[in-house]
């Protein structure tokens, strides 16, 4: 189950086809749902996201915090997911991006988006990058 922050922004999102105000109005979210590595259970997660070409591409940020986000370890044990984008849902493969294509991907999204730049002073630990692909139809 969401936090009370998160759950407010999964709902506001879905009642707007993917639009939200306040700290996210105007950035591009994606909610995407994950199987729990523990549990098993569906667990949606809202997070900015930068459109790269065919693939959605996430940050494992967690704020800053020194330990990574319950999603990306769920994706981990299960690298299929749901993301909603707008008023679209569909499937999706998670794929960890490592080395120099991490690091630039990792900058173009702290140009656009400068609070990705203090996670990385924030922790010591190197946060993930995750790309998002279609899956086949």
């Amino acid at each position: 189950m969401p936090n009370e922050f998160n759950q407010q922004i999964i709902d506001e999102f879905r009642a707007n086809e993917g639009r939200v105000g306040g700290m996210f109005e105007g950035a591009p979210l994606v909610l995407l749902t994950t199987t729990g590595a523990k549990s098993g259970n569906p667990s949606t997660s809202p997070m900015m996201y930068l459109a790269d070409g065919d693939r959605y591409i996430v940050i494992a940020s967690n704020a800053g915090r020194d330990h990574h986000p319950a999603w990306y370890h769920n994706l981990r044990a299960t690298p299929e997911a749901t993301a909603e984008v707008g008023a679209e849902t569909f499937k999706v493969k998670a794929v960890v991006v490592e080395g120099a294509e991490r690091d630039e991907l990792y900058a173009r999204m702290a140009e656009k988006w400068p609070g990705f730049r203090d996670y990385e002073t924030q922790t010591s630990r190197l946060i993930p990058v995750i790309a998002l692909y279609r899956a086949a139809a």
